[in-house]
């Protein structure tokens, strides 16, 4: 079989605010938080198939290829529009797992958009959103195209301008999974040790905090250590649920500098907040 592949940008993301503002029936938590796309990320190069079969060709080690996000966003698009093309996947890894800069939701999305368009499915953005939910909580976002205020558990979305920035992004040599920080989350809530910090992110949505920090900077020392260094230069904050940390700056020139002094002892990367997806065609 003769495939012509076509590459394809899937970006990280900052939560540059991340907010608990409750907790669902069903376990999932409810938050507040304004997504930020940067110009880093993977490239998914993607060529289309007439056997109907969706193949990895770069799968990760001790990750069941079916288990793979892109794999079952690809199976979940055939399944949704009834396309009988298939798709070999080759993923080129930047975005560093256990991390917080949702790497995996990313990639998803990017299949789910690229896809889209090179099997003709024609389904619009919001039905790709639906579908991205079934994936994770993040993946919506990416499909959604523009930096924004998420609500609900991620899945409320409203499209913000934010002014151009530079990041300094730092990775702690830890990796944090995301379902033991909201069960430890939890547990505090319960106890009443974070109660006030609900309460005033229920009337303060635009302080700039994340209420998940405290939690894995207890959990993983090195990522307080990431936060002490970051915080010689400005006021830095850790994305999602760890363990990368980010200090937001005005110039290229100034990120650059920050990131050479530090770059001795941590690994990390400068990188541009970008306006939107890459695969963003204006679509509401």
């Amino acid at each position: 079989m003769n495939l012509q592949f076509h590459r394809f940008f899937a970006p990280a993301k900052l939560n540059l605010t991340l907010l608990i503002t409750g907790k669902r029936a069903d376990g999932y938590h409810l938050l507040d938080s304004d997504f930020r796309f940067i110009d880093f990320g993977d490239d998914i190069d993607i060529a289309v198939r007439d056997d109907g079969r969706i193949v990895l060709e770069t799968p990760l080690a001790g990750v069941d290829p079916e288990h793979d996000l892109t794999v079952r966003a690809a199976r979940l698009l055939q399944q949704a529009s009834g396309c009988r093309l298939g798709a070999s996947l080759r993923v080129t890894k930047r975005i560093p797992m256990g991390g917080g800069l949702g790497g995996g939701s990313s990639d998803a999305a990017t299949v789910l958009l690229a896809l889209n368009t090179l099997w003709g499915c024609g389904l619009s953005r919001q039905t790709l959103m639906a579908l991205g939910v079934q994936l994770g909580a993040d993946v919506p976002v990416f499909i959604f195209g523009r930096n924004a205020r998420a609500r609900g558990i991620g899945e409320q979305l409203e499209a913000i301008d934010l002014p151009e920035a530079w990041y300094v992004v730092c990775k702690p040599p830890v990796s944090v999974p995301t379902g033991p920080v909201f069960q430890r989350f939890s547990q505090k809530l319960l106890t009443g040790e974070i109660r006030f910090s609900i309460m005033r992110s229920l009337f303060d949505a635009t302080q700039k905090q994340n209420d998940l920090q405290s939690i894995v900077t207890e959990m993983y020392p090195a990522v307080n250590e990431a936060l002490n260094r970051l915080s010689e230069y400005g006021s830095p904050l850790m994305t999602g649920s760890g363990a990368c940390v980010f200090l937001e700056l005005a110039s290229e020139d100034q990120a650059k500098s920050v990131f050479q002094s530090l770059s001795k002892d941590m690994v990390g990367f400068v990188a541009k907040g970008l306006a939107t997806h890459p695969l963003y065609d204006g679509e509401a």
